[in-house]
């Protein structure tokens, strides 16, 4: 059974009115409503039909027996206090009611058809309170019970048993027409909401989604620029503080070194900003700094060699373009390993690897171990690796990170031709 209150979406705002001050009142359940409800209309029904017998009905021609008027008023206004019911037992509400309405009408006149509101109230809550084919059910029942009842208590007058049944069906038939055009409605109007609800929850999934992607792409590109360089200048800033005064020349040489890094950290900064935000080359500075890509792979590696060790590139097979999403993941994978190994093996040699063969193309970064003489940097969040994972994943290239047999560390990203990357863009290439 479905349980309506009168806060439903789609309830008028009179109703909603009342509810509220009902809830004030404290008058908050169900059945202490309905029979508020009921308690008014026995009141109404003992004033129509009083008026009826007593003022209405004479002034026609048809006068009651006092006798019988006062029971037909105390039937009726019993029909209207099982109203109580209507909502917690409809189906047994129906059926006293209707069960009432029988001797009624074998009390009644012939040429007077005494119907009290309680037959309209309750096949209303049938209809809005039932699904459609039981609400259907019950209302048949009702008017073949009292189209019995008429034919069996009243004179077999054919054309009185038709009046009789045509009043039953039309005043059941309408009335659960209404309640279940008011149910339909409410569903109606709570679907709506539903879907309302769904669409603004999925509009906000999808922007923190957004958000959350953003956010870590910026937090990859700001990583690779910035631990890229920043980590090179801690590492030089420790060589300059023991060249001092061992070798002012040759520490100077460091401090305009560190100077140079740290206009480029600024001048990548500004290019990863720009990209982000869409409008690559007009975010601040002139923008005339390139996108990064395995062409600039060996800038990178002269940088690193000069920094900290030796750093040898080797590039194996016919080189070919790839998309530009690819291009510029592969460089920033190469960036990290060498920032990676400069943070953890100072001084150690390192070798980067490009590979271009018939299916695939190959990045390998392999570092021996530390040696004794290097200047430790200062230690990072270690989320490195994780970057340089999620840009393989993103360009459909296989990774793999770990220590070498010789103690050293070894890093490989390696691409199909005919992988997501070279097929679609899936979409802008970051700075």
């Amino acid at each position: 059974m479905r349980d309506h209150t009168d806060t439903e979406p789609g309830t008028p705002r009179l109703t909603k009115w009342l509810d509220g001050r009902l809830t004030r009142l404290g008058v908050t359940g169900v059945f202490a409503r309905d029979c508020l409800l009921a308690t008014a209309l026995t009141v109404l029904t003992f004033v129509l039909l009083t008026a009826l017998f007593w003022f209405v009905a004479p002034e026609d021609g048809v006068s009651f027996d006092p006798a019988r008027a006062w029971l037909l008023v105390a039937i009726c206004c019993a029909q209207a206090m099982l109203l109580c019911l209507r909502r917690v037992r409809p189906l047994l509400c129906l059926a006293l009611i209707v069960g009432l309405q029988l001797p009624i009408i074998g009390i009644s006149l012939p040429e007077a058809t005494i119907r009290g509101v309680a037959p309209f109230v309750v096949a209303y809550t049938v209809g809005l309170s039932l699904p459609g084919r039981r609400a259907l059910l019950a209302v048949g029942a009702a008017v073949v019970a009292e189209s019995i009842g008429a034919a069996v208590v009243v004179t077999p007058d054919l054309l009185t048993a038709v009046a009789y049944v045509s009043a039953s069906a039309l005043t059941y038939a309408s009335a659960a027409f209404v309640g279940g055009y008011v149910a339909t409605y409410r569903r109606y109007v709570e679907l709506v909401r539903v879907r309302a609800d769904e669409a603004i929850q999925e509009q906000r999934t999808k922007v923190q989604a957004a958000i959350g992607a953003e956010r870590s792409r910026m937090a990859r590109e700001l990583h690779d620029v910035a631990a890229h360089h920043l980590s090179g200048m801690v590492v030089q800033a420790a060589a300059v503080e023991r060249l001092i005064d061992r070798d002012p020349e040759a520490a100077k040489a460091g401090v305009a070194w560190i100077r140079s890094q740290g206009k480029e950290t600024l001048d990548n900064l500004r290019l990863v900003v720009g990209v982000l935000r869409g409008r690559p080359g007009h975010e601040g500075g002139d923008g005339a700094a390139p996108v990064p890509g395995l062409g600039m792979l060996d800038d990178l590696v002269r940088t690193a060699g000069d920094l900290t060790g030796p750093v040898e590139f080797v590039r194996e097979g016919e080189q070919r373009d790839v998309s530009p999403i690819a291009d510029v993941a592969l460089y920033r994978i190469a960036q990290e390993s060498l920032s990676n190994a400069r943070q953890h093996a100072p001084g150690a040699p390192a070798r980067v690897i490009l590979r271009f063969e018939p299916r695939s193309v190959s990045l390998e970064v392999v570092n021996e171990p530390a040696t004794a003489r290097g200047v430790p940097a200062a230690r990072t969040g270690g989320v490195g690796l994780v970057g340089m994972r999620e840009r393989a994943q993103l360009i459909g290239a296989t990774f793999t990170a770990g220590p070498t047999a010789a103690g050293g560390w070894s890093v490989t990203a390696t691409l199909p031709t005919n992988g997501p990357a070279t097929t679609r863009a899936k979409e802008e290439a970051p700075a």
